[in-house]
C-alpha cells in the first residue's frame, strides 16, 4: 500500500447544502437533549426528588412549586429556538465563509491518499516491436486466354497468403 501526500484546498460551502445539513443536524440534537431531559425528569418523579426540594423549600418559608409539564413546555421551546438560531449561525457562518475564501483563497489541507495495487508493476518494460506486413506471394496465372479480338480477355492471378489460402483477384 503506497501512501502519498496530496494538497486540496477548500474554497467554497455551498450555502444550501450547509442549511440542510445544519438543520438535520440541530434537529437531532434538540430531540435528543429533550428526550433525554424527559428520562432524567421521570427517574428524579421517581425517586421523589422534586417532592424533596419542595419541602425543603416550604421548611424555609419560601414559595417553590415544581411542575413538569410547565418545565417540559419551557424545554420544547428552547430546543427549538436553539434549533433555529444554530441552524442560522451556521448557515451565516458559510457565507462569511464563502465571502473570506474569495479574498484570501480558502484554507489548504494535507491529506494522505493510499493507493492500493493489485499487481506490482513491472520496473521495465520489454521493448514491444511493431507488426511488419509479410510480403504477399503473387503466382502467375497460366497464358492469356484470346478473345474475340486477339487479344487477352482477362488476367487472372492468384494471391497467395501464408496461412490463408490462394484467392482469385
Amino acid at each position: 500500500m503506497a501512501v502519498r501526500r496530496v494538497r486540496r484546498i477548500i474554497r467554497r460551502f455551498d450555502p444550501w447544502t450547509v442549511l440542510k445539513v445544519s438543520l438535520v443536524f440541530n434537529a437531532i440534537a434538540a430531540l435528543v437533549f429533550v428526550l433525554g431531559l424527559w428520562v432524567m425528569w421521570s427517574l428524579l418523579l421517581q425517586k421523589g426528588i422534586p417532592g424533596a426540594i419542595t419541602d425543603l423549600f416550604d421548611q424555609v418559608k419560601i414559595t417553590f412549586v415544581i411542575e413538569g409539564e410547565t418545565w417540559g413546555r419551557v424545554v420544547i421551546f428552547l430546543a427549538v429556538v436553539w434549533t433555529i438560531v444554530a441552524t442560522a449561525a451556521m448557515t451565516l457562518g458559510a457565507v462569511l465563509y464563502n465571502l473570506i475564501a474569495d479574498l484570501v483563497g480558502g484554507v489548504e489541507i494535507t491529506v494522505l491518499e493510499e493507493t492500493y495495487s493489485q499487481a506490482p508493476q513491472p520496473a521495465q518494460s520489454t521493448p514491444v516491436r511493431p507488426a511488419r506486413p509479410r510480403p504477399v506471394q503473387r503466382a502467375a496465372a497460366a497464358d492469356p486466354v484470346p478473345g474475340a479480338n486477339g487479344k487477352a480477355a482477362a488476367e487472372e492471378t492468384a494471391v497467395v497468403s501464408p496461412g490463408v489460402g490462394a484467392t482469385r483477384s
